[in-house]
């Protein structure tokens, strides 16, 4: 009996030392990695080096223009300073060549799907001009890029004026489905959607505040954004595909205007490469390096006050190689100017 007394003691101490050590054991481990969380926090671990495997890339295709003389800028951020990057970004492989067209034949048939069956006459070896035989507008084609615009002769035919032009809702929708229809709407063309209100004013168009005063409204589509960063264009207010959409009841009527410059991206063949911080993006900025997208009311005036800068992605206007991150410094009065991200001893000559 006294030996299973004893064997009953030791068995209970087991137990309850068991039960201890677990305890310590969770408290210890809870301890650590809090530890390790709250040192990660101060001094993250750095992320793998760059790819690159795309070796050197070209210079982003920003437009030729000139930059105003003589601008100063002074920072005035929220908190007065430099935001801090990543030390790197993903740049995106764009095809050469865009799936949509690639032959006379195959444009004929997207142009009729679109509407435009009539005549067909050619500018160049590449770009084909067709004609609505309803009405009078004319779409035209580049075979290759598969880059086309639209124009209706609202002096030939101004009755799609006559009505108010429909909400932007409501504009958006036809432009996708008119898009649609000719199996031209991109997956990747889902970001912001823009709309502005024109008037028709002088023989010309002209932009206006509100939808009771305008006779068409413009529907910008954006690219959506790749790594929660947003695309934006040469023209900042201006997607590379828009379309005027008027009031009229008759499908042939509500495109009177647009453009389509889309370039299709690999989103699954990337490659991460290094990239510039603020300050020295600033200075680039300063030393008058950067594309100047839009200079806003600032004609006159050449002290700029730059209120934000982050990353972003240029969508560019032109068939590319790469779909590449840029630093954006937007400032009063509308300044928005571009400066590439990725460090300048990885561009080409």
């Amino acid at each position: 009996m006294t030996s299973l007394t004893r064997i009953s003691i030791i068995a209970r101490k087991i137990i309850r030392y068991g039960i201890f050590g677990v305890i310590l054991f969770i408290i210890a481990r809870s301890t650590v990695l809090t530890s390790v969380r709250i040192y990660r926090h101060f001094y993250p671990e750095p992320p793998p080096p760059p790819t690159v495997k795309f070796n050197k890339l070209p210079k982003l295709p920003f437009p030729e223009k000139q930059n105003p003389e003589g601008l100063t800028y002074t920072l005035e951020t929220p908190n007065g300073e430099l935001p801090i990057f990543s030390t790197q970004a993903k740049v995106y492989f764009m095809p050469k060549l865009s799936p949509y067209f690639g032959s006379l034949d195959e444009a004929k048939i997207k142009a009729r799907k679109l509407g435009f069956s009539g005549d067909v006459t050619s500018e160049s070896e590449t770009v084909y001009k067709f004609s609505n035989p309803k009405v009078p507008s004319e779409l035209k084609i580049n075979i290759v890029t598969g880059v086309f615009s639209i124009s209706y002769n609202l002096s030939s035919d101004p009755s799609p004026i006559e009505k108010k032009p429909p909400i932007a809702e409501v504009a958006t929708a036809q432009v996708k489905s008119f898009l649609s229809s000719g199996e031209l709407l991109p997956d990747d063309l889902s970001g912001p959607i823009k709309p502005e209100f024109l008037k028709v004013e002088n023989q010309q168009l002209v932009g206006t505040i509100s939808l009771s005063d305008a006779n068409l409204i413009k529907v910008n589509l954006f690219r959506k954004s790749f790594e929660d960063l947003p695309g934006l264009t040469a023209n900042p207010d201006q997607a590379d595909v828009w379309f005027i959409v008027s009031g009229s009841n008759l499908k042939e009527k509500q495109i009177v205007a647009g453009e389509f410059h889309h370039f299709p991206v690999e989103e699954s063949n990337n490659s991460t490469y290094p990239i510039k911080t603020s300050q020295q993006a600033w200075q680039e900025l300063q030393e008058n390096k950067a594309y100047i997208a839009k200079v806003g009311t600032n004609e006159n005036n050449n002290k700029i006050t730059v209120r934000r800068v982050y990353l972003a992605y240029f969508d560019p206007p032109i068939a590319t190689d790469f779909y590449q991150p840029i630093i954006v410094f937007e400032g009063d009065g509308g300044f928005v100017a571009y400066i590439p991200a990725v460090i300048s001893d990885y561009y080409g000559e």
